[in-house]
């Protein structure tokens, strides 16, 4: 699928109370909490993040899917081209980016649990990851800063960053060589 990618994040800091505010808001677990593993791959030398692009591969429970994301605008929101695929073979997967010349790099983990209100094509997931707790909100800019409000969230607290950014961010707040974002 070829789309648009609309997204910002927040950190959240109480996480039964983030899910109470997503049910009072009317939202609902339209997929839910699955461990979730993210391959970032790179060229040799680097070609895509040097350029703002990415490819990964995310093994999420049996699902398994390719996505390519173009250089992001980023303002209020990310916005960035996005474009995804499923695989049925994550390891056949890995290897034909392989013997295409990209090589893993960067690995992320977390467990995602999905929710989507009726009649809206946003969707707001929630990340649980070794670095915290975020909520990520997709969708139109509109629905973004109209859910928002509607969770209590301001737009002083969006963050546009990946979460190898973030990653980052963390081991240098935590004083540790950055690695692989990874559960012990």
């Amino acid at each position: 699928m070829k789309g648009l990618e609309t997204e910002i994040k927040i950190e959240v800091l109480s996480f039964r109370g983030f899910r109470k505010r997503l049910k009072e808001a009317g939202f609902r677990i339209k997929h839910r909490r699955v461990f979730e593993r993210n391959t970032i791959f790179e060229t040799s030398p680097p070609t895509l993040r040097p350029s703002g692009c990415l490819v990964r591969l995310r093994e999420a429970g049996s699902k398994f899917t390719i996505t390519y994301k173009g250089p992001a605008t980023v303002g209020k929101h990310k916005s960035r081209e996005e474009v995804e695929f499923t695989v049925s073979d994550a390891d056949a997967a890995y290897t034909f980016l392989m013997r295409l010349g990209y090589l893993p790099g960067f690995v992320y983990e977390k467990y995602r649990t999905e929710y989507s209100e009726i009649g809206s094509n946003g969707v707001v997931t929630l990340d649980e990851t070794p670095i915290g707790i975020y909520a990520e909100l997709e969708g139109e800019e509109n629905w973004i800063d109209f859910t928002a409000k509607a969770l209590g969230i301001a737009d002083t607290d969006y963050l546009t960053a990946s979460y190898g950014a973030l990653y980052l961010r963390w081991c240098e707040r935590e004083g540790i060589d950055p690695g692989h974002m990874r559960f012990a």
